[in-house]
């Protein structure tokens, strides 16, 4: 209901004035606890709140409105600098979200709070023109100060995605970094003066990754964006997206003759058969992921019962010996032959000539990105996990043999359907 008292301060220019000076001391005064619930959303409504209140009261103001256009001025300046920090702050989140059109809308929002930012600039230096004093210019220069550099994040943003070269990080995670920029080109900047960054690069250049190649800076995008990308490749075309990858990581020519001759010193003429790999995994990083011991000899089992061979690989298996009946290659990627300038390839390649000439048919194990090489190189792939896979398990139905098995009651009949058809070589 409408009553005369509330007619009167909607257009009374002193009371909308009152009112906007009200708000805009509530709103520098929540600046006090900034990080507490709700506090910054708080603070940017009251800021809008103070100027569209002081707007009107300039345009209620008859004759002189001098306290109006202050408070309008410092509400201004307040939002500037606002928007600055609301910009920062959404382009940190807009970096680390899970999808690369997440981190693209993030942007185009981060986009329009720098805009608030430089018109609230813009009013702030009309409005010190007007009051013509020394504390209304230093106030419309802060302004214009938030603003250039709310811009300046804009400006500054890294579409490059990092292919890490830490050996503590992980190894497999390089995999479709480069898939993905193979498949969909995007841009890859190599982690500077680490011990393979050398490594990295010989790797990228050699799959004709070059142009993709940038000058590294920080606050890339999260690379958890990147099986989503792979897998809608492969979603398009997975034929062409599988010979792709399979051209550019292995290159031409045959598996070098040293690769060939270290694996065959290491099978036996009696082990002839079918092979999979059964990985091993220890790591700091989700432990709660690592091999279980009883799970890996279960797996063995499940595997020789078919005549399906057995081959260990990953981390070393701690504890007792290998599981009797199959090959251990645990810790192949350390030797110097893998950890080369070609490390990257070579690794690949070690799992093609597995292929080629020891009839490899699959790889099985717990959740770890050493096998994502091999799984986009054509190799059909168990992966095992105690719930769904949000990121991996978007290749699930897009690359071709790639097939997630999560722990349920059941989990073991599945496993055996699985091995089932590849000794058939469905």
């Amino acid at each position: 209901m409408t009553t005369a008292s509330t007619l009167t301060q909607e257009v009374d220019p002193l009371l909308l004035e009152q009112a906007a000076s009200t708000a805009l001391a509530e709103a520098l005064a929540l600046l006090s606890s900034p990080s507490a619930p709700g506090v910054r959303e708080r603070h940017r409504a009251l800021l809008e709140r103070s100027v569209d209140l002081a707007q009107r009261a300039l345009v209620a103001a008859s004759s002189e409105a001098n306290a109006a256009r202050w408070t309008l001025l410092r509400a201004h300046a307040a939002r500037a600098e606002n928007a600055r920090y609301g910009a920062g702050q959404l382009a940190r989140g807009s970096q680390r979200a899970p999808t690369h059109e997440d981190c693209d809308d993030g942007w185009q929002r981060v986009e329009s709070i720098v805009r608030e930012s430089e018109a609230s600039a813009l009013a702030t230096a009309a409005i010190a023109s007007e009051l013509d004093h020394p504390q209304a210019r230093e106030l419309a220069q802060r302004a214009q100060a938030s603003a250039t550099k709310a811009r300046q994040i804009v400006q500054d943003r890294n579409r490059a995605y990092t292919f890490h070269a830490d050996p503590r990080f992980s190894f497999g995670e390089g995999w479709y970094l480069a898939a993905a920029a193979v498949l969909t080109g995007v841009p890859i900047q190599i982690e500077p003066d680490q011990p393979q960054t050398a490594q990295a690069a010989t790797f990228l250049e050699e799959a004709g990754l070059a142009p993709l190649l940038t000058v590294y800076r920080p606050r890339p995008p999260a690379n958890k964006a990147l099986p989503d990308l792979v897998a809608r490749a492969f979603h398009r075309d997975p034929k062409a997206a599988q010979a792709h990858l399979r051209a550019a990581f292995l290159g031409e020519g045959p598996v070098p003759a040293e690769i060939r001759a270290w694996i065959d010193r290491r099978i036996a003429p009696g082990q002839a058969g079918k092979k999979v790999l059964a990985w091993v995994r220890y790591g700091t990083h989700h432990p709660d992921r690592n091999t279980d011991r009883a799970e890996l000899e279960l797996l063995c089992e499940l595997l020789l019962a078919r005549g399906l061979v057995p081959v260990l690989v990953g981390d070393a298996l701690r504890g007792s010996a290998a599981p009797a009946g199959s090959i251990d290659l645990t810790l192949f990627w350390k030797d110097p032959l893998f950890q080369g300038a070609r490390m990257r390839r070579a690794q690949l390649q070690f799992f093609e000539w597995l292929r080629q000439s020891h009839g490899l048919v699959g790889q099985l194990g717990v959740t770890t990105a050493g096998m994502d090489g091999p799984a986009l190189m054509g190799l059909p792939t168990m992966y095992l996990t105690q719930e769904p896979n949000v990121r991996l398990g978007k290749w699930v139905g897009a690359v071709p043999g790639y097939e997630e098995i999560v722990r349920t009651p059941d989990y073991q009949g599945r496993i055996a359907q699985t091995l089932d058809r590849w000794q058939s070589g469905g």
